[in-house]
């Protein structure tokens, strides 16, 4: 295990296959469970969709208690920015849902999420949708020995104000392997002061939260974990986990090719 204010770990051989098994199927349950997205699912329904298809691959989901979080899987609707908590509320036609999934599995974890239209949805929406995945993409392609964890954000900033967006600040991506959430710290805006740079065998997720308009402060409901934007107006969010390699990048969680 690694203490607070330790570099982030390098991982051998055998573990980074661990991170490619625990990513690979964290990928095949997001997947699964955006087949379930349209108007009239609840996400309570999602939730149960999830934690059953980790279970069947003998994996835990990494959200259940931790810290108390109540459900498996984050669910965040609309205006809420990150760590929805699972409900009743049936999905609407013109919904936005962001779908996270973390698990562990053989003593790693993985972690990824996506924004989903839930029918037809308006165009600013779809725009938000598109923006926030080029700005995950734009960062990940940065990612490399020698780079500056503090650079990603150069990347994604920009793109966001380019098209009326603003960058969440108050969440970050997160090294993870053995733990769920560990060093780097990976702010997603321009101008942070993150510390450290990029060595082969780091494993780490990139997860910019991108808001409608040029607030990126969030609220935060009594629940402790739903943060939504102030204003009320749509977020959206993507993730990778990724791996840095002698060469470059690979994305852990990638889709598969069609």
């Amino acid at each position: 295990m690694q203490a607070a204010g330790q570099p982030p770990r390098i991982l051998n051989a055998q573990q980074i296959e661990k991170m490619r098994t625990v990513c690979r199927l964290g990928r095949e349950i997001l997947d699964l469970a955006a087949t379930y997205v349209r108007p009239g699912v609840t996400t309570d329904e999602i939730d149960e969709v999830v934690h059953n298809a980790c279970i069947e691959r003998n994996a835990y989901p990494s959200p259940l208690n931790y810290r108390g979080f109540p459900k498996s899987v984050c669910t965040s609707v609309n205006e809420v920015i990150c760590h929805g908590i699972p409900d009743k509320r049936p999905l609407r036609e013109g919904d936005i849902v962001n779908i996270d999934v973390s698990l562990y599995f053989d003593g790693y974890h993985g972690d990824l999420n996506a924004t989903y239209p839930v029918g037809k949805i308006d165009d600013e929406s779809a725009k938000l949708i598109r923006v926030t995945r080029e700005c995950l993409d734009a960062a990940i392609a940065l990612v490399k020995p020698g780079a500056l964890f503090r650079d990603l954000g150069k990347a994604i900033e920009p793109i966001a104000k380019a098209n009326g967006c603003s960058v969440v600040r108050t969440f970050t991506g997160h090294g993870i392997n053995e733990l769920f959430h560990t060093a780097p710290n990976i702010p997603h805006y321009a101008k942070n002061k993150a510390v450290g740079t990029m060595k082969p065998g780091m494993t780490f997720s990139i997860e910019p939260m991108i808001n409608l308009g040029n607030n990126w402060a969030d609220v935060h409901w009594p629940d402790n974990w739903t943060a939504t934007t102030v204003d009320g107006k749509r977020s959206a969010q993507f993730e990778e986990t990724v791996l840095v390699t002698e060469t470059g990048v690979e994305v852990l969680t990638a889709a598969k090719s069609a």
